[in-house]
């Protein structure tokens, strides 16, 4: 029979709390004795965790420039000839009425003129003997957010042509359209990235602790002779891997965060604009809970994938 000669922690205490503290401390004992695969492990976690994060930075502040934009993107009613005040607010009320209006703007002709001279700033002379009358009225109209999607302004716009006396609508739906499509390209790249390094994490794991199993088999059957349930032997690995999952998950959290900075304070020097006063964001709260969860839960994963195999074996 093979002898150890490592230190082992011994139960301290009965009940829960002593069998935690046992545990735990096996757990910690198993990673000193393998330093080396377990810096490997939690290294591999990191590095995954941290390209899965790259990917919901982005995501999150393409959101938040989609949010932004999209207020941006009205729908604008032009009108050949200027309706009366009486029609213009029958229009309005109507148009308000919509269950996803935000908000509905009158443009007269003169403010429609006044915005263009604004726009031509510096070459006003352009617009010498040109009246305001050569420019239509129109309603600009915001919508809701929950109403800003290309399917939603289609329907909009369809509900908006059915009101007599609307006259041409223009707005853009094909940028609408474009950038919509974009961010489901990219919930499906960073799905199909972020389930094959799941996959990639969970067998990296398992393979560590099954190399802690083997090089402690011998010690594994004589608990499970002396009467130790499976249990009792499976639950330091448990949380050896749970260790390696949360490390690697605080590890990717830190670096992710020390490359925002990074990119904040140098990105001035190659991009036309700054991205400290654009609104560039780091991960909310409840994204960095969910990968510090998710490193804890692919470390506990691929323990269980492990352990399920060779326990099964030794406890025959």
């Amino acid at each position: 029979m093979k002898r150890f000669n490592n230190k082992r922690p011994t139960m301290a205490a009965p009940g829960t709390q002593g069998r935690l503290r046992y545990f735990m401390g096996r757990a910690l004992t198993n990673i000193r004795q393998n330093v080396f695969v377990n810096v490997v492990t939690v290294g591999t976690i990191t590095l995954a965790l941290l390209i899965v994060s790259l990917f919901l930075l982005l995501f999150v502040n393409l959101e938040n420039a989609a949010d932004t934009w999209s207020e941006k993107v009205q729908i604008t009613v032009y009108f050949d000839k200027e309706p009366a005040p009486q029609e213009q607010s029958d229009l309005k009320n109507k148009i308000q009425a919509l269950p996803a209006t935000s908000r509905v703007t009158w443009i007269s002709r003169d403010e429609a003129f006044k915005r263009f001279k604004t726009r031509l700033k510096g070459q006003e002379t352009l617009l010498e003997g040109i009246r305001p009358e050569v420019l239509p009225a129109s309603f600009e109209i915001s919508l809701k957010k929950s109403s800003r999607g290309s399917e939603a302004v289609d329907a909009y716009v369809a509900k908006l042509k059915g009101i007599s006396g609307i006259g041409e609508i223009q707005y853009g739906e094909e940028w609408v359209r474009r950038f919509n499509t974009f961010l489901t390209f990219m919930r499906i790249v960073g799905g199909l990235v972020g389930g094959f390094l799941v996959l990639a994490v969970i067998f990296i794991v398992s393979n560590t602790i099954q190399l802690t199993i083997y090089a402690r088999r011998d010690e594994l059957e004589v608990m499970s002779l002396v009467g130790a349930t499976r249990l009792f032997i499976k639950m330091p690995f448990l949380l050896e891997g749970l260790l390696q999952g949360m490390a690697g998950g605080i590890l990717a959290l830190l670096l992710l965060l020390s490359v925002h900075l990074l990119f904040l304070h140098n990105a001035g020097n190659f991009l036309t604009f700054n991205p400290a006063t654009a609104g560039l964001a780091f991960l909310p709260p409840e994204y960095i809970a969910g990968l510090l969860g998710a490193g804890a839960g692919l470390g506990f994963l691929g323990s269980l994938a492990a352990l399920r195999r060779f326990i099964n074996e030794i406890t025959g």
